[in-house]
């Protein structure tokens, strides 16, 4: 069996903040997967670990056998890919172009001193045919969706046969890309498949009166509340429930807009709610390009973007009625609350609103936390609160 590490690049990580901060880049949500898994997809019989943050580690540990698959996290498999990767021979290391045109390293096999050497010095090493896309900004993540969940879809549905659509529903399009998975309830709703392919996983209910344009994809368990409307390049990660306007949002999981209110362009970690009536603009009134906060240069950063929305980590809040500002970036364990709009950058663990933030205290963080976590049947570890804990003291950095 061959061991497969995936290993986070320091810089890539860090420009990954925050949403990096709880776990590693390979466990990001994109498409209908998260970046692990479409590698398991296609390296069915390997096993995998992470090579991360040090203060991640405990949680997420690396497994080292002395002849392992050194992969980069936040490259983005594809079947060839991976064929050229696991036919890397003791010693070797594979280099690959992105579609941004940066270079970079793919895969090392071998030791973990031949890893650290190839990270060193490429020598002759050999270059991926293929541009590959990668994740190194935290806004690849909404752009590249809609095309990741065309590719999952085609992988994900292969030889496969979903749930008769029911006939309540009104298809446009093709049926055949629409795919419901067992255990889910859709009724009454209008599924068009003519842009993109719908991906109803299991167990999701999808509440009459919604309208859905593809590519879409809806994970195990998420409600999909009455009269919604989701637009193309949509993901709701596992137990989340959405209701009012997405366009374009990547939810990772366990998270909840269930109100009116428009969200687009957006990321959105674990465990966050975002209250009734909550909105978040993904555009300029003036309509030029968007500056987005970026950790490691302590600054905001032209994107090239002209719609960019809420950025927002794992066990934030928000109270009904908030406004975000376009390109808002929120750190983790968050607890936004009052009128007005908050500032485009809220440092992590920290509570407030238009007046002003302070600092939240890791007590009631971890109480807030608790009480929603026990209403999905979850709880926080030892480890999860060590992690936080070095997150609070990590942060003081990027204030």
């Amino acid at each position: 069996m061959m061991n497969i590490i995936l290993f986070d690049q320091p810089a890539v990580r860090e420009n990954l903040l925050p949403m990096s901060y709880t776990r590693p880049v390979a466990d990001f949500s994109l498409g209908i997967t998260t970046l692990r898994e479409k590698w398991e997809t296609f390296a069915r019989d390997a096993q995998f670990s992470y090579l991360t943050a040090d203060y991640l580690q405990e949680k997420f540990p690396m497994t080292d056998t002395g002849d392992s698959l050194f992969v980069a996290s936040h490259v983005i498999a594809t079947e060839n890919m991976a064929e050229k990767v696991l036919a890397l021979k003791p010693g070797k290391c594979l280099l690959a172009d992105t579609r941004q045109g940066e270079r970079l390293l793919l895969a090392v096999r071998g030791s973990l001193d031949d890893f650290e050497r190839c990270q060193a010095d490429h020598g002759d090493a050999a270059v991926f045919e293929d541009k590959v896309d990668a994740v190194t900004r935290v806004y690849d993540i909404f752009l590249l969706n809609s095309r990741q969940i065309e590719e999952d879809f085609e992988v994900i549905t292969r030889g496969r046969e979903g749930q008769t659509i029911h006939r309540s529903n009104t298809v446009i399009g093709d049926p055949d890309l629409i795919y419901i998975e067992s255990g889910a309830v859709v009724e009454g709703v209008v599924l068009n498949a003519s842009h993109g392919p719908v991906y109803v996983g299991r167990d999701v209910e999808i509440m009459e009166g919604s309208c859905l344009r593809g590519p879409i994809a809806l994970c195990e368990h998420s409600t999909v509340n009455m009269g919604t409307k989701i637009y193309p390049g949509t993901t709701l990660g596992p137990w989340c429930k959405v209701g009012g306007e997405l366009n374009n949002v990547v939810m990772f999981g366990y998270s909840n807009k269930a109100h009116d209110g428009f969200l687009g362009n957006a990321v959105i970690g674990e465990w966050c709610n975002l209250g009734a009536g909550c909105v978040a603009s993904n555009l300029k009134n003036d309509y030029t390009e968007i500056k987005l906060w970026n950790y490691p240069s302590h600054r905001f950063l032209r994107t090239g973007l002209q719609f960019c929305g809420l950025i927002m980590a794992d066990h934030s809040k928000a109270g009904i009625n908030t406004m975000f500002n376009t390109a808002t970036v929120v750190g983790v364990g968050v607890n936004i609350h009052g009128s007005g709009f908050p500032r485009n950058f809220i440092a992590s663990f920290s509570e407030g609103g238009h007046s002003g933030f302070t600092d939240l205290p890791m007590e009631k963080f971890f109480d807030t936390a608790s009480r929603m976590m026990a209403r999905r049947g979850k709880s926080l570890s030892e480890a999860d609160h060590r992690i936080f804990r070095a997150i609070r003291d990590i942060a003081e950095n990027y204030k």
